[in-house]
């Protein structure tokens, strides 16, 4: 049974029905469709005209609703990294999030993340990733540079405020792309609830941002990551994604600042902490163009001026352009100097190398030579720049010594820094250190001058000390490969110099005929030296003695200098990659002495009479990459030699011979400079370029070179006709016919092009148009180098810009921390000016409570944060723009401030508190920029009262209104009215009592009605700017700035209690009856009105009569008793019958209920009766007509 395998059913194939005839239709070779709509073409027809104009006019719809308003491209050709804002409320994944993404492109793990992160995310694109922390100040400072927004939502909890508000914000700064990132969703035990929640939280991110906008889910966490493949497909939409430029950032030069040195003179520091600090900062300038010495401002730190601007070698720069698919490990670079990443750091005046211990002492499966090399200076303790400046150095034998120290000389210091939380190795100029050089620094040069005339040491001995060192202290770490070990330690035991930095293995495995031969002609050399030197000095043997020390003292020298250099080159080869400057190393090398010899003059030449020339083998080698060159026989000249600088007349030349003429020809232009640029060729050139000409002045026709050809030049072109028409014979005819039809194709789409309109239309011509004019502003500076540029066009966008800033407030640099983002926004010529300001402004919905005019606000407008006091107005409709004491509750209003002037219909934001969070929710209103001017008068609204204390029929004294006669003339002629409605106008002042006047009104007013007078009067804008300092708040305090406080707050902090107006409380009225006139008639007004409205003479009733009142009647006990007997028995009877009545009626309320049913019973059976007897009926008319029909047809 085992060994039978059950067979599977076969597929049984239809040779029947639809789909078995389509089949059998593509066989043959036809469509369907295409045959159908041959046959029947119809029924392919418009259907309905109505439907298909409907169809239509939605595809349009559609197609239009994807149309922006096209916009110069003016990214350039290598732009700056995206910048990646993580945004969410705290715990909910922001540093695991970046974290996994840097992971995802540079395969490198990052602890701690502070400030920008830098990576190469692909072939043309880098990526900054920034994490914004729970704080307003954070916010709303990342939204305004933010190209791409993640922001983190935790599904198990929901929207936090903290998402809405940075929506909001965005929404006012310009919108960035905005990707959802659902994170918590392991929590989710029911698979139904995970996807309703996620469904729910779908719908109401697409209501904030826009339908369809694209939301991750993060499903779960493994090792405390997110999973590979999902951080991979967000990568991959991060590395795709594009970006429209916004207005704001495209008009303004930024920076997000990635590196921040403080250059303040430390001995200003120590004599004045608290002084101001001059700092340099660091980042990539997007937006537009930054000019030197211009304004830029910090978010939360202030306004200030350039010092100085310079652009840096890229220290994230984009691989090459190769045509490769996926960028390889070297070029996979992290750059995050907050975070301590970034291997090199490059400054105007020094080059950073930092290798943390970590790195170098992990194990590694082979030894790479930078790290080695970087770990041996490491371990050393005397750096080369010591001796070099210990050293002394003779020009000339026998002349005086040059003391490097009198010069001015680059000495290292090193400083704990506390931001970057490592030492930094400070370079100090000689002048700077004067005052703080100390006697035993001097005694620690006069020992290293002494040790040095006692040890030969050299740069490989320093080397292979140092490398020693190094492998003493990582024994325990077995990282070196044994092989490589067993070579270093035979050498070392022979003395020979070793390889400071060698290619490979077999550069370390010099051959010991070479190195024989290499100290053979040291040998030589320094004996040689010894001679000629000897020979050149004067006088006694201890003269030979010193000049011996010092010709090898200078020698040494001469070689820790060279050590220096090859130093200096092979730290900046580590910067640039592993093995990257191997490449042509030779021929680079040839270029860039040619180079150097061409454009500077040979001074040793100059100065010792003839040049050296050192051949391969007397140079010696080090690490196959440099040649340390020795003094040479030639090189050396006795004192008594010919002076080379004075002029030899025996050395003349003869011009008159044709070989000296035929030397300098081809430095004229007639010469020939180079292969095809003489003057002969290059005139050829023009005269077969431009033709036959005809001279305008003298009318002579000059013909071309075309019918003077040469019959060498003839028989060249009909050697070349007959080898193409040979080619032409080989070709097979399917060729050349293939040939044809391309070039009829293309010429086909060259006319169409031309003469077609095609469906081109007003937006197409638009794209084309600005796509040209991003073309040319591309190509104005495209073959300028750097430097030229820009000093033309300001510093470029995606260039690395170092800017020092003077007089920057000393708590920017103690209380710097990497975690807030710190932005250098540049400021446009006018932005720089504060003014007054028209806005339009809007209460947000979402904000529990209406905003009172003169309480002091924090604006977020342009780049800045600050506080001001706004006076909110509205206008009506004859133009007067009146002051509101309160916002409107759903309607925008306008408002003027005292604030930094910014361009018109920039956005803005209004918050009430920076300090801590909230509850609520904390953008209070958000509004548009308007004007710039004060052309705006907010009016105020004043009533004055007065009382009348004399009445004339319709003229009335006032009094109580004014103070002073000119007051009243200022006034005259000014609409008065009265609390009744009563109109009037003020006539003229009365000179007793002060302030009274006369007016005049429509009606007899009363002595106790009010007069009052509507007036306006102009409100001035209260001048305070503010700007809110937050970086420049301790570290821990940053989000707790605090500015102006209002009067409710001030009230609430100092327990003051506002005394209540007596007039505005509430009191218990107490009104007084009133008494009306009977209404009197006259007697000829009665006589005329009719019957029914007379006045009728109606006696009023009197009192009744004593002796027609009825007296009342006094029971006696018994007749109580019977009474009281008789209600009690008339209440038990009442009761007896209501309930009797009830039971009856509901017996009732049951009958007609039973009788409804039977009567729906019988009008059923009526009707089913009535069915059968209409029924009956028909029939019997049916059989009558047909009785009639068959009659007739007999008689017929």
């Amino acid at each position: 049974m085992e060994g039978k395998v059950k067979e599977q059913k076969r597929h049984q194939q239809k040779h029947s029905g639809p789909k078995a005839e389509r089949k059998k239709l593509k066989k043959q070779g036809g469509t369907t469709d295409e045959d159908e709509r041959k046959r029947n073409p119809k029924a392919f027809a418009v259907q309905s005209a109505v439907r298909m104009a409907k169809t239509f006019h939605r595809a349009q719809d559609i197609k239009t609703k994807k149309h922006h308003i096209p916009l110069v491209d003016r990214t350039p050709l290598e732009p700056p990294p995206v910048v990646i804002v993580v945004v969410g409320p705290p715990k909910v994944g922001k540093t695991t999030l970046i974290r996994c993404l840097i992971k995802n492109f540079t395969r490198q793990k990052l602890g701690d993340i502070c400030g920008p992160v830098t990576i190469v995310s692909g072939k043309r694109r880098r990526l900054t990733f920034m994490e914004c922390n729970n704080d307003i100040n954070t916010m709303i400072d990342l939204a305004k540079v933010a190209d791409l927004v993640l922001m983190l939502i935790d599904a198990s909890f929901g929207f936090e405020m903290e998402t809405f508000e940075f929506l909001n914000i965005c929404q006012v700064h310009g919108f960035p792309r905005i990707m959802g990132v659902l994170t918590h969703l392991d929590s989710f035990k029911n698979n139904k609830t995970l996807r309703k929640t996620k469904k729910n939280l779908k719908h109401r991110f697409w209501t904030e941002v826009y339908q369809g906008a694209k939301l991750f889910y993060l499903s779960g966490m493994v090792y405390g990551e997110y999973q590979t493949q999902e951080v991979k497909n967000l990568g991959r939409f991060i590395s795709v994604m594009k970006f429209r430029p916004l207005v704001w950032q495209t008009s303004h030069p930024y920076a997000l600042v990635d590196r921040m040195e403080d250059l303040t003179d430390p001995e200003s520091i120590r004599t004045d902490p608290k002084c101001d600090r001059t700092v340099s900062l660091y980042g990539y300038l997007r937006g537009t163009y930054l000019k030197n010495k211009c304004q830029v401002h910090i978010p939360g730190v202030g306004d200030f001026q350039v010092a100085d601007v310079n652009f840096l070698p890229d220290p994230c720069s984009l691989p090459d352009a190769q045509k490769k698919r996926a960028l390889n490990e070297k070029e996979r670079l992290l750059y995050a100097p907050m975070a301590g990443v970034g291997g090199v750091v490059y400054d105007r005046d020094a080059v950073y190398i930092d290798l943390p211990a970590n790195h170098v002492n992990q194990q590694q499966e082979e030894v790479r030579p930078t790290t080695e090399l970087v770990q041996s200076l490491i371990d050393t303790h005397a750096t080369l720049d010591a001796k070099m400046a210990a050293s002394k150095v003779s020009l000339f034998s026998g002349s005086a010594t040059l003391d490097p120290t009198e010069e001015e000389s680059l000495q290292e210091k090193h400083v704990w820094d506390p931001n970057t939380q490592r030492n930094r190795r400070k370079v100090v100029f000689a002048e700077e250190e004067e005052d703080d050089v100390s006697s035993t620094t001097d005694d620690e040069y006069g020992d290293s001058e002494q040790e040095e005339d006692e040890d030969k040491d050299n740069l490989s001995e320093f080397l292979k000390e140092a490398r020693a060192k190094s492998e003493k202290s990582a024994k325990n770490v077995t990282y070196t490969p044994p092989v490589k070990r067993q070579k270093l330690e035979k050498r070392k035991e022979e003395g020979e110099e070793m390889l400071a930095f060698a290619d490979s293995e077999d550069d370390l495995e010099m051959s010991e005929e070479e190195e024989s031969k290499e100290e053979g002609e040291a040998d030589e050399e320094e004996s040689d030296d010894e001679e000629s030197e000897n020979e050149s000095v004067e006088e006694e043997d201890d003269a030979d003695d010193t000049v011996k020390k010092q010709t090898e003292s200078e020698e040494e020298e001469e070689q820790e200098f060279e050590g220096s250099v090859i130093l200096f080159i092979i730290l900046l080869f580590l910067s640039i990659g592993a093995l990257q400057w191997k490449d042509g190393l030779q021929q680079k090398a040839s270029e860039a002495f040619l180079r150097q010899q061409e454009a500077a003059p040979n001074l040793r030449k100059l100065i010792y009479g003839s040049e050296a020339s050192d051949s391969e083998d007397e140079d010696k080698e080090l690490g196959g990459l440099f040649r340390v060159s020795r003094p040479h026989n030639s090189t050396k000249f006795q004192a008594n030699a010919l002076d080379c600088s004075r002029f030899n007349p025996d050395t003349f030349h003869d011009w008159d011979l044709e070989e000296m003429l035929n030397s300098i020809r081809d430095c004229f232009v007639t010469g020939k400079w180079e292969e095809g640029q003489d003057a002969a060729t290059l005139l050829k050139e023009d005269e077969e370029l431009y033709g036959d000409f005809e001279d305008l002045e003298t009318g002579e026709i000059h013909k071309g070179p075309t019918e003077q050809q040469d019959p060498a030049e003839n028989d060249e072109d009909d050697e070349k006709e007959e080898a193409e028409e040979s080619q032409m014979k080989v070709d097979d005819d399917e060729d050349q016919k293939n040939k044809r039809l391309e070039k009829k194709r293309r010429l086909k789409e060259r006319f169409d092009a031309e003469y077609d309109d095609g469906d081109a239309t007003y937006f197409d011509d638009l794209k084309e148009e600005m796509q040209k004019q991003a073309e040319l502003n591309r190509t104005e500076f495209e073959d300028v180098d750097d430097e030229t540029r820009v000093q033309y066009e300001g510093f470029r966008p995606g260039m690395y810009i170092r800017v020092e800033i003077s007089s920057l407030p000393c708590e920017f640099v103690t209380n710097f921390d990497p975690h807030y983002p710190i932005i250098l926004g540049g400021l446009a010529s006018a932005e720089g000016n504060v003014g007054y300001l028209q806005m339009r402004l809007k209460k947000h919905r979402w904000h529990g409570r209406i905003l009172k005019t003169r309480d002091p606000l924090i604006l977020s407008l342009g780049w800045r944060r600050f506080q001001t006091i706004p006076l909110y107005h509205i206008e009506d409709h004859n133009g007067r723009h009146r002051l509101l004491k309160y916002t409107p509750q759903h309607m925008h209003c306008g408002a003027s401030i005292w604030g930094p002037v910014t361009p018109q219909g920039t956005g803005f934001l209004a918050v009430q508190s920076l300090a801590g969070t909230k509850a609520n929710f904390r953008i209070a209103a958000t509004g548009v920029v308007l004007d710039l001017d004060k052309s705006v008068t907010v009016m105020k609204k004043l009533k004055l009262i007065g009382y009348p204390y004399k009445i004339f029929k319709n003229t009335c004294f006032v009094k109580g209104m004014f103070n002073t006669l000119l007051e009243v003339a200022k006034f005259e002629g000014a609409s008065v009215r009265t609390v009744s409605g009563v109109r009037g106008q003020i006539k003229k002042a009365l000179s007793t009592p002060l302030g009274a006047y006369r007016a005049t009104f429509e009606d007899r007013l009363l002595m106790s009605d009010i007069v009052f007078l509507r007036s306006w009067y102009p409100v001035s804008v209260p001048q305070l700017y503010n700007p809110v300092t937050s970086l420049l708040l301790p570290v821990g305090q940053k989000d707790n700035w605090e500015g102006m406080r209002t009067l409710g707050q001030l009230k609430h902090d100092l327990g003051i209690r506002n005394n209540p107006n007596t007039d505005s409380l509430y009191k218990p009225l107490v009104r007084g009856q009133r008494r009306f006139n009977p209404l009197h008639i006259p007697k000829e007004l009665q006589k005329a009105l009719p019957f029914k409205s007379k006045p009728k003479q109606q006696q009023p009733k009197g009192k009744i009569p004593r002796d027609l009142q009825r007296p009342s009647v006094i029971r006696e006990p018994h007749e109580r008793k019977v009474a009281a007997l008789l209600h009690a028995l008339s209440t038990v009877h009442n009761h007896k019958r209501k309930k009797a009545h009830m039971v009856q009626h509901a017996k009732h309320k049951e009958f007609l209920q039973q009788k409804e049913k039977q009567e729906e019973a019988k009008l059923k059976r009526q009707k089913e009766a009535r069915k059968k007897l209409y029924r009956v009926m028909g029939q019997m008319d049916q059989k009558k007509q047909r009785s009639s029909l068959k009659g007739s047809s007999q008689e017929n």
